[in-house]
């Protein structure tokens, strides 16, 4: 589909939501570059945004670092242990502040993620007069989302050039 080359655009990267859909669908990891390409869609890029979780594990800053070679603005947060082992960190409550306080500078705001926790907030931004569009993986993502959005790019369709070769016995064990 062809793009306005005028629209101001925003691209949102839950970096985890898409590893792991792309770990889990296809044993693979995401080709970030190729994302971020296909979102922008020749459009105007004011800002990259992905959002990664620091877990200590070896590699992550290389990753990290390639995200930002790729483009991307790299914000992360340490992960949380809880008593018990409990691990947690996500980003959706930041991607969300993130989206609302740059919607001044965007005509679209680009949101690359398939979890539907994002609802309430694209309805929001949509009823503020914003073009949302979601990239993901549909067999991930969550029908409410798909169907709010203004555009849904099914990652899925042509997911191979989404996908990074994983080389065999090659034991990697960041995100990405």
């Amino acid at each position: 589909m062809q793009k306005n080359p005028f629209q101001r655009v925003g691209v949102f990267v839950d970096v985890q939501n898409m590893y792991y859909s792309a770990k889990n669908l296809y044993g693979a990891k995401v080709n970030f570059s190729k994302i971020l390409e296909d979102a922008v869609a020749g459009r105007q890029l004011i800002r990259a945004i992905a959002y990664v979780v620091r877990a200590e594990e070896p590699l992550e800053q290389t990753f990290f670092d390639a995200l930002g070679k790729a483009g991307f603005e790299v914000k992360v947060k340490d992960i949380q242990v809880f008593p018990g082992g409990v691990k947690k960190a996500d980003w959706d409550v930041g991607v969300v502040i993130d989206m609302i306080r740059l919607s001044a500078k965007l005509d679209v705001m680009i949101l690359v993620s398939g979890d539907g926790d994002y609802v309430p907030a694209v309805e929001f931004l949509r009823n503020q007069g914003h073009r949302v569009e979601v990239m993901a993986f549909r067999p991930s993502t969550s029908n409410k989302l798909a169907t709010e959005v203004d555009e849904f790019m099914d990652m899925d369709v042509d997911h191979k050039k989404y996908l990074l070769t994983i080389r065999p016995n090659r034991k990697t064990r960041y995100p990405g």
